[in-house]
């Protein structure tokens, strides 16, 4: 799934690696050369263009079309989108700092989602568009009815995004630019969200998907590159096995500290992706299960990955966006991972320091330096010019994240939580709201990093990390059996998500208090709350979850199947009507709905044209007649693939799979 487990991540990463002593002089002057700094220009003229090209294609006067970029996107952006969303700065510095520190199978987070792709595309999906909805929170209340899932859903997505998503990217591209640029952190931060912000703000998701696709190109070939030097430079993949085993930084006592060696020395398994059940970093049990019932809650529940797929043109589309993606995610053990080992090679008294006043030295951190990896990699090793090429990508990965959870993050909020405030909202009221909101997200998300600065340890970075697996298993519960299970009801659900939560917020409050310790000092964290690897406690908590769930369904009422037609997995191709659970809001904002429609068009002044334009409200469409209506709703809910290209996404997807096996098998 592609999130570093919290305590490699909490003994590679430290918040104080930004401020501290001042990193290297030479690395800034690096690029201080026209080569570069023309690249990088180029770059971001290119994604304006890019952005502002989609912004003027598109529609995005409309709530669907800008949040869903109009429900016509071909299989190819979407695919890249899903990728590019996936993958940010934070993959490269995370994923590099851990394999660095600790061997490949960190990757095993990447690849499991081949899996989980297919799961999204193939069951997923389909219930979402029947149901015809545009967010989550918004299926469970179809699913269940009441209004309380939608609103905890909501403020618990909005929550994780800001905690978990926001901050671990600012907080790895703020690396980069550090290293960089030698600008001031807060500059360089200001500077990159307030570029984000613009092109989101007012492009909506059409523009995101299109930027994203640029740059997921740029960032491939960017990467594949840095790989190639990098492997040509310790002599090919032999060699590099060889040398990985060997490198052991030439300093390694001082501090008045004993350390032992295994603080410094290559696990004897680091060229292997299962490892022991019991002492294992990444116990195997945990990874093929609890790390698979975590991504289920990432790939196929969540907001930011569902709604590239609900924007697709039909569903053949959607398939072939998820096997695209799934065959680009085999590609971060080979950009990221391996490269991150290949700089603990090269830099072993950087990368792999271990000496406390040593790290200090070099990064400015005290438990390691692991996170410096690939920047480190970027800085040295590539040319002029492509150094620009490679810092652009970053920045690239970490807008086109940022852009990605801002669209979404919006889009919860007007869809499920501002028409809760004001009933009577109309179409421009809740695009204007949903902008104002992402400017709003923004202070927070500032304000949210001197945060990372301060904590000690990388208690932040470690506690962005566990929350997925403290988090999100209730969530993944209650979708499955919301799809599976029709007996299951809104009591069921509603409980089952509370107190998952209050089971994983305990495990998370005191890991937060007690720390996690590093190699050099164990955490005195209680047993009975820590002493669980983190990917088994997502295996009982989802047990637990499950059972409270089914527990509190059958000695309540169950819903009638006339509220459930098209809405799970054992009703999805009944054509009745479908009586939703939560028709008499809906009638409500109906006859709101028809009231403030009527006004005429009022004359505008330029500068308000402008205005218009630039924020996508001037298209006031024709009102549809009820016919047009009717179809254009079985547009938005229809399914149906042609039989060829079912077939050849089909096809596609058991090749996917049968390349999973291939590579868990080769590295095992």
């Amino acid at each position: 799934m592609g999130i570093a487990p919290p305590e490699i991540m909490a003994s590679t990463v430290s918040p104080n690696t930004v401020t501290g002593t001042p990193g290297p002089p030479e690395m800034s002057e690096r690029l201080r050369n026209a080569a570069d700094i023309s690249v990088i220009v180029i770059y971001f003229v290119v994604v304006m263009i890019v952005g502002l090209w989609a912004m003027l294609k598109t529609n995005r006067g409309t709530v669907g079309g800008f949040f869903l970029a109009g429900r016509d996107m071909a299989w190819w952006p979407m695919g890249a989108s899903l990728f590019a969303s996936n993958i940010g700065s934070g993959h490269f510095v995370g994923l590099a700092g851990t394999g660095a520190a600790s061997g490949i199978a960190i990757a095993t987070f990447e690849w499991n989602a081949l899996l989980l792709l297919l799961v999204l595309g193939w069951v997923f999906v389909p219930i979402y568009i029947k149901s015809g909805v545009v967010t989550m929170p918004e299926y469970l209340r179809k699913r269940f009815g009441g209004k309380r899932l939608q609103v905890y859903l909501s403020i618990l997505s909005l929550f994780i995004c800001v905690a978990l998503r926001i901050t671990s990217d600012i907080f790895s591209g703020a690396i980069f630019i550090k290293l960089a640029l030698g600008l001031d952190l807060y500059l360089a931060i200001f500077i990159l969200l307030a570029i984000t912000a613009i092109y989101t703000v007012t492009g909506g998701l059409a523009s995101v998907i299109y930027t994203d696709t640029l740059q997921t190109i740029i960032m491939l070939i960017g990467s594949f590159i840095l790989m190639t030097f990098a492997f040509e430079k310790v002599g090919g993949y032999e060699s590099f096995t060889e040398k990985y085993m060997n490198a052991i930084p030439s300093i390694i006592e001082g501090d008045n500290l004993t350390i032992s060696p295994r603080c410094y020395t290559p696990q004897a398994d680091s060229f292997h992706i299962f490892r022991d059940a019991v002492t294992g970093d990444i116990p195997w049990p945990g990874m093929v299960i609890g790390m698979t019932l975590i991504a289920v809650w990432y790939w196929c529940t969540d907001q930011v990955i569902v709604q590239r797929c609900l924007s697709g043109k039909d569903l053949s589309h959607v398939k072939a966006a998820c096997v695209m993606c799934g065959y680009l995610k085999l590609l971060p053990m080979f950009i990221m991972v391996m490269p991150g080992m290949i700089s603990r090679i090269l830099y072993t008294g950087k990368v792999a320091c271990v000496v406390p006043s040593e790290c200090v030295r070099h990064c400015g951190t005290e438990v390691g330096c692991s996170n410096y990896a690939y920047p480190i990699l970027v800085m040295e090793l590539m040319p002029d010019g492509l150094r620009g090429l490679m810092l652009s990508v970053m920045l690239a990965s970490l807008m086109s994240s940022l852009t990605s959870i801002f669209n979404s993050a919006s889009t919860l909020f007007t869809v499920d939580l501002y028409t809760k405030i004001r009933k009577r909202a109309s179409e421009k009221e809740l695009l204007i709201a949903g902008r104002l909101f992402i400017i709003l997200l923004i202070v927070i998300s500032i304000l949210w990093v001197p945060l990372v600065q301060v904590s000690q340890n990388g208690q932040l970075f470690h506690y962005v990390e566990s929350i997925s697996s403290y988090l999100g298993p209730p969530i993944s519960a209650v979708f499955l059996l919301a799809i599976f299970c029709k007996r299951v009801n809104e009591q069921g659900a509603f409980w089952g998500l509370i107190i998952g939560l209050v089971i994983g917020l305990i495990r998370m409050i005191a890991e937060f208090a007690y720390g996690t310790g590093s190699c050099l000092a164990a955490s005195n964290c209680p047993k009975v709350i820590c002493g669980v690897h983190y990917l088994y406690f997502a295996m009982i908590l989802f047990v637990i979850s499950i059972l409270v769930i089914l527990g509190v369904s059958l000695l309540t009422k169950p819903i009638p199947d006339i509220h459930l037609y098209r809405l799970c997995w054992a009703l999805r191709n009944s054509t009745e009507e479908r009586i939703d659970l939560d028709a008499e809001d809906k009638r409500h904002e109906e006859v709101d709905g028809d009231v403030d429609e009527d006004n005429p068009e009022e004359t505008r002044g330029c500068f308000r044209k402008a205005y218009d334009i630039f924020c996508g409200l001037q298209k006031k469409g024709p009102k549809l007649s009820k016919e047009e209506e009717e179809a254009l709703k079985k547009k938005l809910t229809d399914t149906s693939e042609k039989p060829l290209w079912r077939t050849v996404v089909n096809v596609n997807a058991i090749l996917l799979l049968t390349v999973a096996i291939f590579v868990h098998g080769y590295f095992a």
